[in-house]
């Protein structure tokens, strides 16, 4: 990428403010916008190129990210002290940005390797789960998962392990959508094509029954799926042993299993960021909105969700929407999310987090901007409730809740077989049974964490590489770790403990 690299960004000509590049002194003169800074200014953090009257809109990314608090100066620190955030009538305008894509023809179409199962789904990894009805069976998840440790797994290279996916729900007056939630994603995760099998063990009096959760979920008893309970098995030490042994009766089947090669019309991407920071919106999620694009004009799935944030910005989607019905149960959800966080005394504006105002960003309306860039620009052809099945081809949005395991886990058990997630701040999330690569979009905090980085986004910001040239190399990075290449997270053995559905309701 040529050509003179700026102090600061520029998103729209339309915006009143501009994004440092790197830190900015106070006396600072930044030609590019003939203006000299009043404060010092920290990268990421936004700085006004021109007067901005109290009670006047603030544009970034020529959008409406709050409004000002005070007169504002030309080249003063524009943040949490002088910004806030405000309601505004947003334009949902459904489907009126539909356009027609020029997908890659079948035969052209990228491909990856990846392994079938017998009902003709794909994965990209292959695991042994075990799964539980109700923490009170957590323990003895771990027991049997313990017994399958690296020593064990050698003679089995072709099995990523066996892996114990628990959880702190199940009973305890689980009811309701609460239940209907734990059931969805159990049921998800049995079905996931990660798995070359999955056993379920619950207790046996717990709210979430296992026969009645199988009932509602169509789950069929089979050779890859095994369910019971420590009570009718008698005791912990019994129901051990009983899944040690259904787990080493599988291995050797489970071993046999060999790629082969896929169209990425099988790939389901699961579009998640956390610990954003002022950059995000700039350089990794736009990147990844882009190889988002190139996924879906392959014939491939690019799942966005975190409702929360993308609060502010759903208009954005919904004029996107395939049709007015599609754009009309997005808004659903962004309604039933401010009933909800109404009726638990919370209010949607305080989702950025200490670490998100520390990176520069201010409000939801800004955070929610970034966020949606993963999205890319194609069409929304379909919206999911939490852990729904993901049925449609193309760009879809599934409702979850922004706190990063828990909108995973719902991707995940909608058929996700592969995660990209965006970070600003050093997320060390990790996925199992699903990979999950690490974006920065800074190149000082991908120096710093470079053993949990799988790509660095951040020369974007430094100016030597571009939105769509970081959007091929994400894609590439896609294909291969969905071909078996491990991801960062996956070499350090992470992601057990980021199985966390979303408990909706009282716990009594």
């Amino acid at each position: 990428m040529n050509g003179t690299v700026t102090q600061t960004i520029r998103l729209s000509p339309a915006d009143n403010v501009v994004v440092a590049r790197a830190a900015l002194r106070a006396d600072t003169r930044v030609e590019e916008e003939a203006l000299t800074t009043l404060d010092s200014i920290d990268p990421g953090h936004k700085v006004a190129t021109q007067a901005i009257a109290k009670g006047d809109t603030i544009r970034k990314y020529n959008q409406i990210i709050g409004i000002a608090e005070s007169d504002i100066q030309p080249g003063q620190h524009v943040h949490t002290h002088n910004l806030r955030m405000d309601d505004f009538d947003r334009d949902y305008r459904f489907s009126e940005s539909v356009r027609s894509l020029d997908f890659v023809t079948p035969e052209q179409a990228a491909t990856f390797e990846g392994i079938v199962r017998s009902d003709g789904r794909v994965g990209t990894r292959n695991y042994i789960g075990v799964l539980t009805s109700v923490n009170c069976s957590a323990s003895v998840a771990r027991h049997v998962t313990r017994r399958f440790q690296e020593d064990v797994m050698a003679e089995f290279p072709n099995v990523d392990g066996v892996v114990a996916l628990t959880h702190d729900h199940g009973c305890g007056g689980c009811a309701g959508i609460g239940l209907n939630y734990i059931q969805r994603t159990l049921s998800g995760y049995s079905r996931h094509p990660n798995f070359y099998a999955v056993v379920i063990i619950g207790l046996g009096c717990e709210a979430n029954q296992i026969g009645a959760m199988m009932e509602a979920e169509k789950l069929n008893p089979s050779d890859k799926l095994h369910a019971y309970t420590i009570q009718d098995s008698g005791g912990s030490a019994a129901a051990a042993e009983r899944g040690e042994g259904l787990i080493r009766e599988l291995l050797s089947d489970a071993n046999r299993i060999e790629r082969t090669s896929r169209p990425v019309s099988d790939l389901i991407l699961a579009l998640e960021c956390g610990g954003s920071d002022g950059y995000s919106g700039i350089s990794a999620n736009p990147a990844l909105g882009s190889a988002a694009d190139l996924l879906v004009l392959n014939g491939g799935t690019a799942c966005l969700g975190e409702t929360p944030e993308v609060y502010g910005a759903e208009h954005l989607l919904t004029q996107r929407a395939v049709s007015p019905a599609v754009g009309q149960k997005l808004v659903d959800r962004i309604r039933w999310w401010e009933d909800y966080t109404q009726a638990n005394h919370a209010e949607m504006n305080n989702n950025p987090a200490p670490g998100n105002k520390a990176g520069g960003l201010t409000t939801i309306l800004e955070k929610s901007l970034g966020a949606v860039a993963k999205g890319g620009t194609t069409n929304l052809v379909d919206v999911y409730e939490y852990a729904q099945p993901i049925t449609k081809k193309g760009f879809v949005f599934m409702d979850t809740p922004g706190y990063d395991p828990a909108s995973i886990t719902g991707m995940v058990a909608g058929g996700a077989n592969i995660t990209c997630f965006t970070t600003g701040r050093g997320s060390v999330f990790g996925g199992k049974p699903v990979p999950s690569l690490k974006l920065a979009t800074n190149t000082p905090m991908y120096l710093r964490m470079e053993s949990d980085m799988d790509i660095n986004c951040g020369d974007i910001v430094d100016g030597t590489s571009t939105v769509e040239e970081k959007g091929q190399e994400i894609f590439e990075k896609i294909i291969a770790c969905a071909s078996g290449e491990q991801s960062k997270s996956e070499m350090m053995g992470m992601g057990e403990e980021e199985f966390v559905p979303w408990m909706v309701g009282a716990i009594l």
